[in-house]
């Protein structure tokens, strides 16, 4: 039985052909775990940008402490100069945010049942302008419903909803129940 089964009515026979790591579920947890540990164009930019600016920031902070201590303002002066570059000048925002989100979307996703294959994907759904849902009910409620009939000029909607019930009466499949 694979995801979005639906058994509307009658006895159901299910055999388990794999156990642990080998199952879907387990497959879909590794999935997910992956998307977390994986890095995405903007964080390897920020990487990148981190790289250089930390031993940048680091030489301005030790030139600022030795130009304080050189200057005589005392010990903790020049400290205190050299903490505050190293404050503003940090690049943790570029270095911790990016992940953090990155973890937080697609955990977010996992709660909702929706699969985030890695944090790629969450960067180029910004760019998605069209969203295809299935009828299985692996993205949707999976209740069908009737929404639109079209007929033809020479049958009735009464008409066509009569037959097409008449033909799927019989029927257990979920567009037939609809």
């Amino acid at each position: 039985v694979t995801g979005a089964t639906l058994n509307a009515g009658g006895r159901l026979v299910v055999e388990a052909t794999r156990v642990g790591a080998d199952t879907q579920l387990a497959r879909m947890a590794k999935l997910v775990e992956d998307a977390q540990n994986g890095k995405a164009a903007a964080q390897r930019l920020a990487d990148r940008i981190s790289a250089v600016f930390v031993p940048i920031v680091i030489a301005l902070a030790l030139g600022t402490l030795g130009f304080w201590l050189g200057n005589d303002a005392g010990l903790t002066a020049a400290f205190t100069a050299a903490v505050a570059v190293l404050i503003i000048a940090c690049p943790c925002a570029l270095g911790l945010a990016t992940p953090t989100a990155l973890m937080v979307g697609t955990g977010r996703g996992a709660q909702l049942g929706i699969l985030i294959k890695g944090p790629e994907v969450l960067e180029t759904t910004r760019r998605a302008d069209t969203i295809v849902l299935d009828k299985t009910g692996t993205v949707t409620t999976g209740r069908m419903t009737l929404h639109t009939t079209h007929t033809t000029k020479t049958t009735t909607e009464h008409e066509a909803l009569r037959l097409a019930g008449a033909l799927e009466n019989a029927s257990e499949h979920p567009i037939a129940q609809a």
